[in-house]
This record gives structure tokens, C-alpha cells and sequence, in this order.
């Protein structure tokens, strides 16, 4: 049998190659790659898309982060409060401007940082919280973004994985991820649901003050050509990340609805296959206060590492978002953690696995990852 690739990204360019390539020779005929009028015309479309004032173009997602910390004064000596099941960048990102994380474990249901947890991890460093919209879908943020009035801490939103999702909650708060607190950020890291052809992100905000200091911070902190106000980075959108991004970006809500669909599709067989009631899958919930785009289609599974192995044998792709969670990762020694401090997200770095869930994925295709799913266990 064929292989089935955890992403396909050959299909989806197959579906748009005229338009994205028209939109890189435009480019090219320009001669102008950095920043310019394309990377405006992207920043004005995502801006509209999202419902936000100010959008800045990066040249990637980790930039973002950093760059949104800077803006909003964090530095040496303060402390960021985080998850610890997340990609590397949510944490490094407090460690490129001065500061340094604090861990706050997850919600078991959803992946995502546990709000009820917060209040005792707030320490007199503390300045900013950063919660991360995981695998596409937000965390629960009303009573992350009330926590941090009450306690005058910023709030900027890991929304990488999470574009296009929407947030609403009982007391009426909505909007779309990333645009709920003081600033949110966003990769177009190629496996995203809105990949470029490379390194991209993307910062935004509804504040014009941290607008302007991001858009400072991302070329060496330059208030007007040659004159510096402040110590920045160099992380520039290219212009060509920018005119595939715009290519793409109107098709990106059916993309999401299209995953969404292959992920209810999951969902029912794995009921049908008695694997859920058996506790042997655990399909990821979806929480009542967020859409899910599924950036990620991410199960429990038991004997995961064995189950993983199987299904690599059989061509069927998958992957281990994420295996170590950040407070064990060497790097982090420093912060002094040990096994157990953070059970949660321990447990869900033992038991998660993703499946593919891209949009051109076929019905058959899905049926028969579920089917191997299924021998596997069936066969021990």
C-alpha cells in the first residue's frame, strides 16, 4: 500500500501552484525582498482576517514571541509564566530577552496551561503570562486574562499552532486566537495550516504603542534609517514568505473546516472500533469555550512508543508532539526541576501521538490508520 505521510504538503501546493508562483515571479520582477509593499499588503489582509488593528510580519514565530516580550518591557530579571508542554521557542523566547520562565502544569483534557493552577505560581518577578493555544485549540482564557488584570501582568498569546481558531467564553469574551491579549503570535513555519515556504511569523496587536516597538525591535531596534532607540533583531518577513502567505490565506478557514471534518471522522472510528471504551485511544476533546483547527490531531494512546514504531512500520505517518517536557530539557537545568513536578504534562509527554489529519487526506486513508491502530492492539 501507498504511504500515508503524517502532512502532505505536495497536494495543497498542487491546488494553488498557478497563483503561488505568479505571486513569487511578481516578486521577483520587483527585486524587493525585504519587507516593502508585499509584506504591507500581507500585514493589512491577516490584520482584517484577524479583526486587529496593528499586524508586524517576522521571520518566524519565535521571533514573535521574543519580539512581543520586548515590546511590553520584559527583561532581566522578571519572569514569565508558561506551560510546559509546548514547543521549545514558548519558553527560550523569555530567555532572549533576560528573563526566565515559570512553569504552570496543564489541563489533562485539553494540553493546554491550567488557569486554576496560576494564582500560586505568581511570584514578585512575575511579569507577563503566556499561554499557549496548543494543537489549535485556545486555552481558556478568561480567567487567564482576569488573573492578570487583577495581578498587572501583560499577556501574550503562543497562538503558532492555532490561526484561525476562535475563542468564546460564558461571560461573552471572543475573538479569534491571538488577539486577546496584549499581543499574540503566530508561526508560518511550512507545517502550519497556514504554511509559507519556509520561516515566518507574525505579531499582533490592538495597542499602537507595542505595535511601533515591535516594528522597531524586528530591524535592530530603528526608530528611522541609521538611528537606534533600542538593542532589537534582525527578523524581517521576506517578501516572498509574504506573497505565498496572501495566496493562501483566503483558503485557510475551508482548510481548517477540512481538518475539523477529518477529525470528527476519527473520532467516530475509533468509537466504532470499541478502542476509546476499551481506554486503549483517547481522542482529543474539544473544549466548549474554543473552535479547534486541528493544526495537530493529537490522541492518548496506550503504549504509545510500541504502537508509534508499528505504525511507522507500515508507512502511515505520525509523531510525538512533544516527548520531553520543558522543564526536563537540559537547558533548563538552571530552573532546578525534577521528574514529577509537573505531572500532567509529564503523563501527556508518555502518552501523546499525533495522526495525520491535512485536508486532502481521503476518507479510505483515515479508515485505514484507525484499522492498523486497531491490529495493533488487537494483536497483543
Amino acid at each position: 500500500m501507498d504511504p500515508i505521510p503524517l502532512l502532505d504538503l505536495r497536494a495543497q501546493f498542487a491546488a494553488l501552484r498557478e497563483p503561488i508562483l505568479q505571486a513569487i515571479h511578481r516578486v521577483v520582477d520587483s527585486q524587493q525582498f525585504i519587507l516593502g509593499a508585499e509584506v504591507e499588503g500581507f500585514e493589512e489582509d491577516i490584520a482584517r482576517y484577524l479583526g486587529v488593528p496593528h499586524a508586524v510580519g517576522c521571520a518566524s514565530g519565535s521571533d514573535a514571541l521574543a519580539i512581543a516580550l520586548a515590546a511590553l518591557g520584559v527583561g532581566p530579571g522578571d519572569v514569565v509564566l508558561t506551560t510546559p508542554f509546548s514547543f521549545f521557542a514558548t519558553a527560550s523566547c523569555a530567555y532572549r530577552v533576560g528573563a526566565r520562565p515559570a512553569f504552570v502544569d496543564i489541563c489533562p483534557d485539553t494540553f493546554n496551561l491550567d488557569p486554576g493552577r496560576l494564582d500560586d505560581a505568581i511570584g514578585p518577578r512575575a511579569r507577563a503570562i503566556l499561554p499557549v493555544h496548543l494543537f489549535g485549540q485556545c486555552a481558556d482564557m478568561d480567567p487567564i486574562l482576569d488573573l492578570a488584570r487583577r495581578r498587572g501582568l501583560a499577556v501574550v498569546e503562543d497562538a503558532c499552532q492555532a490561526l484561525g481558531a476562535r475563542y468564546r467564553s460564558a461571560t461573552g469574551r471572543e475573538g479569534a486566537a491571538g488577539t486577546l491579549g496584549d499581543a499574540g503570535c503566530y508561526s508560518f513555519f511550512p507545517s502550519k495550516n497556514l504554511g509559507g515556504f519556509g520561516d515566518g511569523g507574525l505579531l499582533v496587536t490592538r495597542d499602537a504603542d507595542l505595535a511601533r516597538r515591535a516594528r522597531s525591535l524586528r530591524v535592530h531596534g530603528e526608530s528611522e534609517r541609521y538611528r537606534h532607540e533600542r538593542i532589537g533583531w534582525n527578523s524581517r518577513l521576506d517578501a516572498l514568505q509574504a506573497a505565498v502567505l496572501r495566496v493562501k490565506l483566503p483558503h485557510l478557514d475551508a482548510w481548517s473546516r477540512s481538518r475539523a471534518a477529518n477529525a470528527d471522522l476519527y473520532d467516530r472510528l475509533f468509537r466504532e472500533s470499541g478502542l476509546v471504551e476499551r481506554g486503549l485511544v483517547r481522542p482529543p476533546p474539544r473544549a466548549p469555550h474554543s473552535t479547534h483547527i486541528f493544526n495537530q490531531y493529537t490522541v492518548r494512546a496506550r503504549d504509545r512508543n510500541r504502537l508509534a514504531d508499528h505504525l511507522a512500520a507500515r508507512g502511515i505517518g505520525r509523531a510525538i508532539y512533544y516527548p520531553i517536557p520543558l522543564h526536563l530539557q537540559d537547558c533548563f537545568r538552571e530552573l532546578d526541576h525534577r521528574p514529577g513536578d509537573f505531572p500532567e504534562a509529564e503523563r501527556a509527554c508518555a502518552e501523546v501521538l499525533s495522526l495525520p489529519v491535512y485536508p486532502e487526506l481521503t476518507r479510505a486513508q483515515i479508515e485505514r490508520v484507525v484499522a492498523e491502530i486497531a491490529a495493533f492492539y488487537l494483536a497483543r
